[in-house]
């Protein structure tokens, strides 16, 4: 299973992709904010997205699975 992992400990800013879109190794996929930092987690693997797991708002710590890529 391919997976995109929050890259830092923060809350989920925005959502830059929806399930069922192909995203491409490197797109910019989630942005988190953190101690008003905003940093955008990157997809490391091409492929269709199959599940968004976080919503915005969301608390994450660094390493939970954001997306799930089929």
């Amino acid at each position: 299973m391919k997976v995109v992992t929050a890259n830092m400990a923060g809350v989920v800013l925005r959502l830059m992709v929806s399930p069922g879109e192909q995203i491409t190794s490197g797109q910019d996929v989630v942005c988190l904010e953190s101690m008003k930092m905003e940093v955008n987690v990157n997809a490391m693997e091409s492929g269709k997205i199959k599940e968004v797991k976080v919503g915005i708002g969301d608390f994450v710590n660094e390493g939970d699975v954001l997306i799930v890529l089929e």
